[in-house]
C-alpha cells in the first residue's frame, strides 16, 4: 500500500501473547501495518480489540512475565527493534520514538515537577546540561500552549489540571523531536472542548516536527478529523486496514459497519442506539473460525469453521472476511441449495 522509500515503521505479523494460569491470550495476533513519514495511522476498535498492547509492543515495553512478543517483525528505518538490546531501546525510547500514554496522571511521576521529568529527557537523549535542559522544558511547555511555563514547569502533576497534564506529557514526548509518536487514546479522561484542543496541538506540531503519527482510540470522530489511514482492530487482529476517507464512505468488513453504525447522528429520531450485539470474546475462548462471526448478521457455516486472511481488495483496501473470497459464494450457493 505505500512505497517503500516513505516507510519508517513497518510491522510484519506481530504476536504478543500472555501466559497466565488460565491459559495462553494472544493479545495481538499476527498483525501486519505500515507507517509514512509525517503520516497520521488511526488504530481503532472496542475495549479489549488490542490496541494498547499493539502499542507497547512497539516500543518493547511488554511486562515480561506474563507478556512475550511471541513472533513477528518491527521494523523503524529498516531495523528490527526486537533484535536491539534493552540498551538500544533505552536510546531509542522517547527520542526517535515517543509514547503518549493513556493517562497522564499515572505515567507522570508524583514527585517531580513538570520541567524535571521534561527536562530529564533531554539531558539523558540530547546530552545537555541541566540549565539549557530546563530552559528547553519551559520552551516545550511554552510550544504546547500551557500558561506561564516558567511557573508551571516547577509545579508538581497534582497541581495541574487533567488538560496540562496530557500537554506536559505531548511535551515530554516531543522534546527530542521524535521520528514517530504513538498517542495511545490521548483524549480519552479530557472534556469534549479540551479533546478538541488536544488534537489540534498534536496536529500542528506533527506538521512542525515532520512526525509520523499512530493514533490509538476507540473514538472515529478523532479517526475522521486526524487520519490519513486506519486499521481496523478486532481479538487482536487488524479486520480492516484502508484510507481514512474509504472507512467513512465505503467501508467493507462488516465489524466496521457497525462501529460506524453505532455512531450518534444528528438524522437520528430513535432514541437508543444502534449497538453489536454480543461482545469481544475472551482471549482464552478464541472461537475456531472468525473471531467477529459469533456477532456477525452475514455468518455462514465457513466464518465459523476457518480464519479469513487479510488480503487486498482495492487498491488501498485490505479485509480480513469470508464475503470478499470466491469460497464465500460456493459457501453461499451450497446453503441455498439445502435451504439455509
Amino acid at each position: 500500500m505505500n512505497q517503500d522509500a516513505d516507510k519508517i515503521l513497518e510491522v510484519k505479523n506481530l504476536q504478543t501473547h500472555f501466559f497466565t494460569d488460565e491459559g495462553t491470550s494472544k493479545a495481538v495476533n499476527g498483525i501486519s501495518f505500515s507507517l509514512n513519514k509525517g503520516e497520521t495511522l488511526g488504530i481503532v476498535g472496542e475495549s479489549g480489540s488490542g490496541k494498547s498492547i499493539t502499542s507497547l509492543s512497539l516500543l518493547r515495553l511488554i511486562p515480561s512475565p506474563p507478556g512475550k512478543i511471541a513472533g513477528g517483525s518491527i521494523l523503524f528505518k529498516g531495523e528490527d527493534l526486537l533484535t536491539k538490546s534493552e540498551k538500544q531501546m533505552r536510546s531509542i525510547r522517547g527520542n526517535e520514538i515517543s509514547m503518549i500514554f493513556q493517562e497522564p496522571m499515572t505515567s507522570l511521576n508524583p514527585v517531580y515537577s513538570a520541567g524535571e521529568q521534561i527536562a530529564e529527557a533531554i539531558r539523558l537523549h540530547q546530552k545537555l546540561g541541566k540549565k539549557e535542559a530546563w530552559d528547553k522544558a519551559v520552551d516545550m511547555l511554552r510550544l504546547v500552549g500551557i500558561p506561564s511555563p516558567e511557573k508551571r514547569a516547577k509545579q508538581e502533576p497534582h497541581e495541574l489540571s487533567g488538560g496540562m497534564r496530557q500537554r506536559v506529557m505531548i511535551a515530554m514526548a516531543l522534546a527530542c523531536h521524535p521520528e514517530v509518536l504513538i498517542a495511545d487514546e490521548p483524549t480519552t479522561a479530557l472534556d469534549v472542548t479540551i479533546q478538541a484542543q488536544i488534537l489540534e496541538l498534536i496536529k500542528t506540531l506533527q506538521k512542525d516536527f515532520g512526525t509520523a503519527v499512530i493514533l490509538i482510540t476507540h473514538d472515529l470522530g478523532v479517526v475522521y478529523e486526524t487520519c490519513d489511514r486506519v486499521a481496523v482492530m478486532y481479538a487482536g487482529k487488524i479486520v480492516e486496514y484502508t484510507l481514512a476517507k474509504e472507512i467513512f464512505t465505503n467501508p467493507k468488513h462488516p465489524y466496521t459497519i457497525g462501529l460506524l453504525n453505532s455512531l450518534p447522528r444528528l438524522d437520528m429520531d430513535q432514541e437508543e442506539l444502534t449497538t453489536i450485539p454480543g461482545t469481544v470474546p475472551s482471549p482464552y475462548n478464541m472461537p475456531k473460525g472468525c473471531s467477529f462471526a459469533p456477532r456477525c448478521p452475514h455468518a455462514k457455516g465457513i466464518c465459523e469453521q476457518a480464519v479469513p486472511d487479510l488480503q487486498a481488495i482495492g487498491p488501498s483496501t485490505e479485509v480480513s472476511c469470508w464475503m470478499f473470497t470466491p469460497q464465500w459464494e460456493k459457501a453461499y450457493d451450497a446453503q441455498e441449495k439445502v435451504g439455509i
